[in-house]
């Protein structure tokens, strides 16, 4: 069973907004709810099977929800968005008249993965996230998400209050029972890059905010449960690499804050 929901407003005069989604083969209960209000709003993936949701809003203008430019579209490989039981929540929203570019970009391939993001929005580190919109967007944040399997959980926002400055967002997490929480808020060209390629669970929380341009490129390739925290925030520029291999029997916590 395929349930669709399915709104758009566009102004009169104003460009098209666009939703493509294929089915690779059998559906399941894919459940699918997208509002687009605007105009060059743009949603495109494809999707296998099982009990995936997927619910879009987008609100503005110059923005996209799909497969990345990185790869291009998974159709062949079975979809952008596989199977079992994923549940993806992706809010874009912009209050000015011309939007800077705002991409989200995924690839899942399966497990029972939970995926909430807000561009424009705040979040907190919750799985029933307060969506925190404060009506001084420009828009102009990337994300590439890249999530392959296992009990997964990614909450993620990016916001700015200034025009032509970017935020941007890699995320990566291969394997088994991983949960993330990266915030990344306000001004300046905040930068995270995050690989996970753990045969265990992690606990990762990073969160970047103020007006300092920040980056973060943290990579945790152990073989045990690691626990990480990492905050920049203020107006001075941060910048923090972290390359992680734990193998001691009680695995590894590390926190690190930089103001």
């Amino acid at each position: 069973m395929v349930s669709l929901s399915l709104s758009s407003y566009v102004k009169a005069g104003d460009e098209h907004n666009h939703v493509e989604i294929d089915q690779v083969s059998s559906s399941d209960n894919f459940n699918l709810s997208i509002e687009q209000i605007g105009y060059e709003t743009h949603a495109r993936f494809s999707f296998d099977h099982n009990n995936n949701t997927v619910n879009l809003l987008q609100s503005g203008n110059n923005m996209y929800f799909g497969y990345s430019d990185a790869w291009g579209s998974g159709y062949s490989w079975g979809g952008d968005l596989d199977g079992l039981r994923n549940d993806v929540e992706v809010r874009q929203k912009c209050s000015t008249s011309n939007c800077n570019a705002n991409d989200f970009q995924f690839h899942i391939l399966g497990d029972d993965n939970v995926v909430k993001f807000g561009q424009g929005y705040s979040l907190n580190d919750s799985t029933s996230p307060t969506w925190d919109y404060d009506s001084n967007e420009p828009g102009g944040n990337f994300v590439r998400l890249d999530i392959h399997g296992d009990d997964n959980t990614v909450i993620g926002s990016q916001k700015m209050d200034t025009n032509g400055i970017q935020h941007n967002m890699y995320i990566g997490i291969y394997s088994d029972d991983n949960e993330v929480y990266a915030r990344q808020a306000q001004n300046g060209n905040k930068t995270l890059n995050l690989t996970i390629r753990n045969s265990d669970g992690n606990d990762v929380s990073v969160n970047q905010r103020d007006n300092g341009a920040h980056t973060a490129t943290v990579s945790l390739l152990g073989s045990q449960p690691t626990d990480l925290t990492l905050v920049q925030k203020g107006s001075t520029n941060q910048s923090y690499t972290l390359s992680q291999n734990c193998v001691t029997v009680g695995g590894c916590t590390i926190s690190v804050t930089q103001q």
